[in-house]
């Protein structure tokens, strides 16, 4: 197992993993349609490089969203 102080670059590799995935998956479909000769390769071409892509911009701005976040919601103290 991979020790806790790597929470946030572990969180960063599952987050961009599946965004990626997902959303290369529809937008494939979206541009390419779905029933087309070797989706599956060309969505996985286009999955790939896109992933490259999103893992270091969630590890910069996950840390961003999170203060973002606290900022947005009500303190217990407030409630």
């Amino acid at each position: 197992m991979i020790h806790p102080k790597y929470q946030g670059v572990v969180f960063a590799f599952y987050m961009s993993f599946l965004m990626s995935f997902i959303m290369s998956f529809f937008i494939t479909i979206i541009n390419l349609g779905f029933f087309i000769d070797h989706f599956v390769v060309r969505w996985l071409t286009a999955w790939l490089p896109t992933w490259a892509i999103a893992f270091p911009i969630v590890v910069v701005v996950a840390p961003i969203v999170k203060r973002l976040v606290a900022k947005t919601l009500k303190t217990p103290e407030s409630v």
